[in-house]
């Protein structure tokens, strides 16, 4: 793992949570691999080619494997969020050969169209997910193979103190 790879890898990352910010549909697919993406030599057989399929599970759906499949999600997404920004946090990237991992949390602020015509945004609404990003070299770049993405459960004061975890003040027992 080099310096080198992490950074690319990193901009790669930066770059699809970018492109889902601004609804650049057409970017995004390029960020995705692809059938072609996987280099064959002429005489290999089809059959030990790589497996160049992707999934993504968003949170609350299920998996959703192949590259139609997993790209109109994004069209269904972006046609149905009005504002949406990604602040990454927790970042932790690893690359190992030709395959990168790159765990996040994704802290979003999401908001659709007002409640009644106008120019404003409805309310906005923020979440935290957890993300596990898997990226693949290509000759074009590191591309998007698999996005895994799952909702963080909040938290009550009332479930850290049953859970043992400090006094009434807060304070470790």
């Amino acid at each position: 793992m080099t310096e080198a790879d992490v950074q690319a890898v990193d901009t790669a990352n930066r770059a699809y949570y970018e492109a889902v910010e601004r609804g650049a549909f057409e970017e995004l697919t390029t960020l995705w691999l692809a059938p072609e993406d996987a280099e064959y030599a002429e005489d290999a057989d089809p059959d030990e080619a790589e497996d160049t399929s992707v999934s993504c599970v968003h949170p609350g759906w299920p998996v959703l494997t192949g590259r139609g499949e997993v790209l109109r999600s994004y069209a269904l997404i972006m046609a149905n969020t009005e504002y949406i920004q990604f602040f990454l946090t927790d970042v932790h990237i690893s690359v190992v050969a030709d395959t990168a991992l790159v765990t996040c949390t994704e802290n979003i602020l999401s908001g659709g169209p007002a409640p009644k015509e106008g120019d404003e945004l409805g309310p906005l609404v923020g979440q935290r997910v957890v993300a596990t990003n898997v990226f693949r070299r290509t000759r074009d770049g590191w591309k998007i193979w698999s996005h895994h993405a799952s909702p963080v459960l909040a938290e009550s004061d009332d479930e850290s103190d049953e859970m043992g975890n400090g006094d009434e003040d807060g304070s470790p027992a």
